[in-house]
């Protein structure tokens, strides 16, 4: 009986150092994209009782640092399946004649074939993940002018923020998309 609880002690110090040694590393890894800190803590706190659970189960782990972190990259996808922004079916833009078109034209049709089907879910996929990496602000000027077609006066006369701070907002969540959908994009142009 006094092996089991010596047993149980040195599993409990060893997962102890191990927080120690990560907590701060994994915060940094988690925050970098994850932009609300309360997500971010709840992802981290949910990866180290994720390593109690695997100790407590007698799983055996034999890189820790590898597995905390493929842990964290599986929680952060969670998070952002869960956070999907509203649809975009319902969302139009005018293109250079004025005329109105709805994300569904700009998208491969579903019903031509399977190869269609798989690139408009990757795309719809890839560009909620994408939207909702963005931090709250830059998302809303970017949806509002790009997706609902309001323009920045209007925008700022509603929230009381200059046309440059709308304008810069939106400056920032165009260079993420661009720089986060770039190899979608370029696997596509390939195929």
């Amino acid at each position: 009986m006094a092996s089991l609880e010596q047993m149980a002690l040195e599993q409990d110090q060893r997962i102890s150092e191990v927080v120690v040694r990560e907590q701060s590393r994994l915060r940094n890894f988690i925050r970098r994209r994850v932009m609300d800190p309360r997500d971010a803590e709840d992802i981290l706190q949910n990866v180290f009782y994720q390593l109690m659970e695997a100790n407590r189960l007698l799983m055996p782990i034999e890189h820790v640092t590898g597995w905390l972190f493929r842990v964290a990259r599986n929680r952060i996808t969670d998070l952002f399946r869960k956070k999907k922004p509203e649809s975009f079916s319902e969302t139009a833009v005018a293109d250079a004649d004025g005329e109105l078109l709805h994300l569904e034209d700009l998208l491969p049709s579903p019903d031509a074939g399977p190869e269609a089907l798989y690139a408009r879910n990757v795309l719809l996929d890839e560009l909620e993940l994408a939207l909702d990496e963005l931090p709250e602000e830059q998302r809303e000027v970017f949806i509002a002018h790009e997706l609902e077609g309001r323009s920045f006066k209007e925008m700022a006369a509603e929230t009381g923020l200059s046309v440059n701070t709308l304008l810069s907002r939106k400056r920032y969540a165009v260079l993420h998309l661009r720089e986060r959908l770039q190899s979608i994009y370029d696997e596509f142009r390939k195929a």
